[in-house]
């Protein structure tokens, strides 16, 4: 039995402070927590979730609090301890004295000039609570807890339910899993959770294929039935879609599904999963490609624990002529870089670290990997364009623009296509509990080539 002490709370409120100040400069989550030893980053990633999501009514309670900013570091200290005092519909996760008292010996050890100051705008905040969460709560940022452009935006795309989308991004997501069709169906899957004392229902919904799985209670990966023998994976409902539209019929049809040996491209395809996915569908000539060596690396594994091959290949998907073969694919999954602005829940330092700008940049990225992917489809092939946004400069603009290109000349889209998915509780009627929102945000649009035009000659590739 591990008899380690757990790591105490000033520190993890040192290390979550620290998580969220780099957030501010524009270091993502992904990049910080590996960094944290093992021992202390279960709690650093959960002090540090959740004062992201509760961040921008930090900010505006310590401006009320502090009209003259402290130090940075002072100032990340205090956003997550404002953060976790911060009245929720649950429990706190630490009585206050508790959290004000530990933020104090945390400061102590940072910045040990402040930390009276720290000390003095907690209790002030402990005693004037109600009037603070009151006053910060008259403004968008601290009300929704998202920058002022980002709520703008939703408003712009959505002006019906971007209360309820901004509602959702703060709300814990399920853990959702794909079983492996190869290894066994996810109804028996759902048994042998049980078995195991996890209890799981399936999505009923054909969008997934019999395979998508929601756990009652997230876990550790290691304690999933046959994970570390390929029998599982865990992929958000939405994100299962892409492949299974893909290489499945879909209701409409499109030609049936993908025959055996069909030769398929998986642009941008780290970290693995959808590759995976379309290797446990059929029989395919998979390509995966992407233009980063070390994200690529991780393809690799995930098809090594699922026992899986593909051709791995490093390159630029908007720049074909760098690596392609000049062999038409039958099939292409484009899940374009974007935003992310429908995972938010899982990734909930993205809100922080996006810009306004950014949009732009994105939807201009993908307008030339559409353009620079659909010559290499082959006649009648068809094309999968997936974003895991809510944006609609990323998703449906973006495909209506597309069509404005070339849907005179060699491209349609089906009318199996999904579109737009929200982050709502009764969006697509899947078979979830009352008011529980079961997949992420995502665009999925399924196009396909109508007749024969010359791609462009294309070099020999490199060798892998």
């Amino acid at each position: 039995m591990d008899r380690t002490p757990p790591p105490p709370l000033w520190l993890l409120l040192e290390r979550s402070a620290d998580a969220v100040h780099a957030v501010g400069s524009g270091r993502s989550l992904s990049e910080l927590l590996p960094q944290v030893p093992a021992a202390q980053r279960p709690g650093v990633q959960a002090l540090t979730f959740a004062a992201l999501r509760q961040l921008g009514a930090a900010r505006q309670a310590l401006s009320d609090l502090a009209p003259k900013p402290p130090a940075p570091a002072v100032a990340a200290l205090l956003h997550v301890a404002l953060a976790l005092l911060w009245p929720g519909e649950g429990p706190p996760p630490y009585a206050a004295h508790t959290l004000v008292d530990q933020a104090v010996a945390a400061a102590r050890r940072r910045a040990p000039a402040a930390a009276g100051f720290v000390n003095a705008v907690l209790r002030r905040f402990l005693r004037e609570r109600n009037q603070r969460v009151a006053s910060a709560l008259r403004t968008p940022e601290a009300r929704w807890n998202h920058p002022p452009w980002w709520i703008a935006q939703l408003q712009h795309d959505w002006p019906g339910p971007w209360q309820a989308l901004l509602a959702a991004a703060n709300q814990h997501p399920p853990m959702t899993l794909r079983v492996n069709r190869r290894r066994c169906s996810g109804a028996d899957y759902v048994q042998r959770l049980a078995a195991a004392g996890q209890p799981a229902r399936l999505l009923a919904d054909a969008a997934y294929g019999g395979q998508a799985v929601v756990l009652d209670r997230p876990c550790a990966v290691d304690t999933l039935p046959g994970f570390a023998d390929g029998a599982v994976s865990v992929q958000d409902a939405s994100a299962q879609r892409a492949a299974y539209l893909l290489a499945a019929a879909p209701p409409a049809g499109v030609a049936g599904a993908l025959p055996a040996g069909a030769r398929v491209l998986d642009a941008c395809a780290a970290p693995g999963g959808k590759t995976a996915q379309l290797l446990e569908l059929g029989d395919f000539d998979v390509l995966a490609l992407d233009d980063d060596a070390q994200r690529l690396a991780r393809v690799h594994a995930t098809l090594q624990r699922l026992d899986l091959q593909a051709q791995l290949r490093c390159g630029d998907a908007s720049r074909p002529d760098t690596w392609w073969d000049g062999r038409p694919f039958d099939a292409i999954l484009l899940d374009a870089p974007c935003s992310a602005s429908g995972i938010v829940r899982r990734h909930p330092d993205i809100r922080w670290l996006r810009r306004a700008g950014d949009l732009r940049a994105l939807a201009a990225l993908q307008a030339r990997l559409l353009d620079a992917l659909w010559p290499l489809l082959a006649p009648g092939g068809r094309l999968v364009y997936a974003t895991c946004s809510i944006f609609k400069c990323e998703g449906q603009q973006q495909i209506d623009a597309f069509l404005q290109r070339r849907g005179g000349i060699d491209a349609a889209l089906h009318p199996a296509s999904p579109g737009q998915l929200l982050t709502l509780a009764d969006n697509r009627g899947d078979s979830a509990a009352a008011g529980e929102v079961q997949h992420d945000g995502f665009f999925l649009a399924l196009l396909r080539k109508t007749r024969s035009i010359a791609a462009p000659d294309a070099p020999p590739a490199a060798s892998p």
